[in-house]
């Protein structure tokens, strides 16, 4: 007799899991890998990074998987972990173009990034996708963590003040600071109030 993998719950899978069900995790990713990909791709402002951050999630749950507290929402704690493996990110990068700049000029043509958007972003809405996530991903850290969790992944705000271990009336104010900069960033990325419009 076959399990019906969706049927279980998170804890349910997490316990099958911890046991050797590899079917047990891959539910598990089924189910959370796009909103994962989401915040990670909001984080970033990079779809081809937040792949790996996505693949690095997991494997690190995986490996963690025996301190998951089934109490709690998987959505919430795969989140704490992609918010972490952000930071690491950030970190790295930001060494990475310390470093880019103390290195010789030769063999650094390899490592320029084309900014241009892809030719399947042609699409007006496509383009205004990528128009916020680009912005989003300006976003000081403790705004763009606040902004992704609350309003692209649906989190509640005690679910978001438990990921990032701050308070419920931090995150309330962190979301209200992170929506205003966001609307200054988009305004200022099509000229409004710039005199350019």
């Amino acid at each position: 007799m076959s399990l019906d993998w969706t049927s279980l719950t998170d804890g349910e899978l997490a316990t099958l899991s911890i046991a050797g069900r590899q079917a047990a995790f891959a539910e598990i990713m089924r189910r959370y890998r796009q909103p994962v990909f989401r915040l990670a791709r909001a984080c970033t402002g990079e779809p081809d990074e937040a792949l790996d951050l996505v693949q690095e999630t997991f494997v690190a749950a995986h490996h963690a998987l025996s301190r998951y507290d089934a109490e709690r929402s998987m959505k919430a704690w795969l989140s704490t972990i992609a918010i972490n493996k952000c930071r690491d990110w950030g970190r790295k990068r930001t060494v990475r173009r310390f470093l880019s700049f103390a290195l010789p000029i030769d063999g650094q043509a390899e490592a320029v990034v084309d900014e241009e958007p892809a030719a399947d972003a042609a699409a007006s809405d496509r383009q205004e996708l990528d128009r916020v996530t680009r912005a989003i991903a300006t976003l000081p850290m403790n705004l763009k963590e606040v902004l992704v969790l609350r309003t692209i992944e649906g989190l509640s705000q005690a679910e978001t003040a438990e990921v990032l271990g701050v308070s419920q009336k931090a995150i309330e104010t962190r979301l209200y600071r992170a929506r205003a900069r966001l609307i200054e960033k988009l305004n200022v990325a099509q000229g409004v109030g710039s005199g350019l419009a």
